[in-house]
């Protein structure tokens, strides 16, 4: 469970309608309604990332604390076991694994959410509370999760995101072959393990 004490704000005066903060928003909380309209924060997806305050060039938003803290989180001993472990083997990542360092989620918890109908990096977020930190590393493993449950991930314009990133078990087998001394085979044998 995750505890978001704190929600970005928006200086309707000093906004310039920029979309660089909605473009770095982990949740899609910041909106620009329409065109050269100011900025607006949707409070209930709002996981008081640094991101939007972070690329703000005039510097109209801030972080401001809560009435009352957001709660995000699920309970993944509500799924199947079975299923939690079959998605993440696909998905190369341990159940164990961290799938965010920064609120110490799990991946075993993301592939609930992804179980459960998350069909966006956003939707994983808001019902784990992960992106709520960095941003950055929960994100790799949370695309491979939904692509191997079939989900084509598509990157909405404009976004700062990158796809997943090259591991273990993208390496040709080719090369896996080539360079024994690197001990490849053994990775992925320990990887499999779940």
């Amino acid at each position: 469970m995750v505890e978001i004490r704190f929600l970005a704000h928006v200086d309707r005066e000093k906004c310039v309608s920029c979309p660089l903060c909605e473009n770095v928003c982990p949740t899609a909380a910041v909106t620009l309604p329409a065109k050269g309209a100011k900025a607006e924060v949707v409070d209930e997806k709002c996981v008081a990332c640094p991101n939007c305050s972070g690329v703000c060039p005039v510097d109209a938003i801030t972080l401001v604390p809560r009435e009352v803290p957001l709660r995000l989180g699920l309970d993944a001993t509500e799924e199947e076991e079975p299923a939690i472990v079959a998605l993440c083997q696909k998905a190369h990542l341990h159940p164990q694994q961290w799938l965010c360092l920064c609120t110490a989620t799990r991946v075993r918890e993301g592939a609930a959410a992804v179980l459960r109908g998350a069909t966006t990096p956003e939707e994983v977020a808001l019902a784990t509370g992960t992106r709520s930190g960095c941003t950055v590393y929960c994100l790799q493993p949370t695309l491979r999760l939904l692509k191997a449950h079939g989900v084509k991930v598509v990157q909405p314009e404009g976004y700062r995101w990158y796809d997943t990133s090259q591991t273990c078990w993208d390496v040709p087998e080719a090369v896996v072959r080539k360079y024994p001394g690197h001990f490849l085979e053994e990775d992925l044998a320990v990887f499999r393990k779940a």
